[in-house]
């Protein structure tokens, strides 16, 4: 068996997750497959290149040598097919390629975009992970970016990636049934809600450990099942099968409302991920502020997230 770049590209997300079924779910295909992939490549190689057990997949020291050269050739691909997509588009033809996880946030920044640099061909790219959207940036795929780093589970930040501070504690709040005993209180505990199954998309940055360890002071463990279609859980949580975590600027979906949760037991901290070696500060700053200004606007549409504000007394946006 000879490694190709496919190869090396499914090393390094496992390294980078920390997991098979992660790295499986990142590069769109199923763990069996992903898994007898892995075992091919350490066939071909002679040797073990990852530690399995409870806690994830960690590199052996053979592993750590064949991702020191791995690496790089990943990266130098993604910047062969950026530059060609470069050259296909046109010489001299401006264009921003813009990443971002998924929030109410994006429609009114890409609005705010298209407003100021009406002559600019830009395009959007949407993960729920963070991380790969960091790695995206990283190896040119990406200009710029809005992520979220849940409070407690630092991202992953490439060398020469920026972040620029929007928020640093968003809270996280609960879309539950409108008949859900707990939909008539202005904030909900989650001791309330020790009882329900809470819906994580496993696919997000450390959303099921950050709900684990949120419960975990309350001295339970969250009963979670797996979604990644928006449509199943919005559809699972207005039934009252179960709950779902979620940003505040998010509108509710029929038969469902979304409430503060009591001291505020999840949250994440909001940047602008940009390389520092591809745009002008001057245009960061530009793309700083339509962003914020889209963030103001999304807040202050959300009769949720709105309530929360002025009963603490404090702006959207909190640096």
């Amino acid at each position: 068996m000879e490694l190709e770049v496919r190869h090396l590209r499914a090393l390094c997300a496992i390294a980078d997750t920390g997991s098979v079924r992660k790295a499986a779910l990142q590069l769109g295909m199923t763990q069996p497959s992903l898994t007898t992939q892995l075992r091919r490549i350490e066939g071909a190689v002679g040797g073990l290149l990852f530690t399995r057990d409870q806690t994830g997949s960690r590199p052996t020291p053979l592993g750590h040598t064949v991702l020191l050269r791995a690496r790089p050739i990943v990266a130098e691909m993604a910047a062969l097919v950026s530059a060609a997509r470069d050259a296909a588009v046109g010489a001299g033809e401006a264009r921003l390629r813009v990443g971002s996880v998924g929030s109410r946030v994006v429609t009114g920044w890409l609005r705010r975009l298209h407003a100021r640099l009406p002559d600019t061909d830009i395009t959007i790219h949407i993960e729920v992970s963070a991380n790969t959207l960091l790695q995206l940036l990283a190896t040119n795929q990406l200009d710029v970016a809005f992520v979220h780093e849940t409070e407690g589970f630092p991202l992953t930040v490439p060398a020469g990636v920026e972040r620029r501070i929007l928020t640093t504690r968003e809270p996280k709040f609960v879309t539950l049934a409108a008949s859900h005993p707990a939909a008539g209180q202005p904030e909900v505990r989650l001791a309330d809600l020790v009882d329900d199954c809470w819906i994580v998309d496993p696919t997000a940055d450390h959303e099921g450990a950050a709900l684990r360890h949120a419960f975990a002071a309350v001295g339970r463990c969250p009963r979670m099942v797996h979604v990644r279609d928006n449509t199943t859980a919005s559809d699972l949580v207005a039934s009252g099968e179960a709950v779902r975590p979620c940003q505040p600027t998010a509108p509710p979906a029929p038969g469902t409302v979304i409430r503060p949760l009591h001291g505020d037991p999840l949250s994440s901290e909001l940047s602008l991920a940009t390389r520092s070696c591809t745009l002008p500060p001057v245009e960061i700053g530009a793309l700083f502020a339509d962003l914020e200004g889209a963030y103001v606007d999304a807040a202050s549409e959300s009769v949720a997230y709105g309530g929360w504000l002025r009963t603490r007394g404090v702006g959207v946006l909190r640096g």
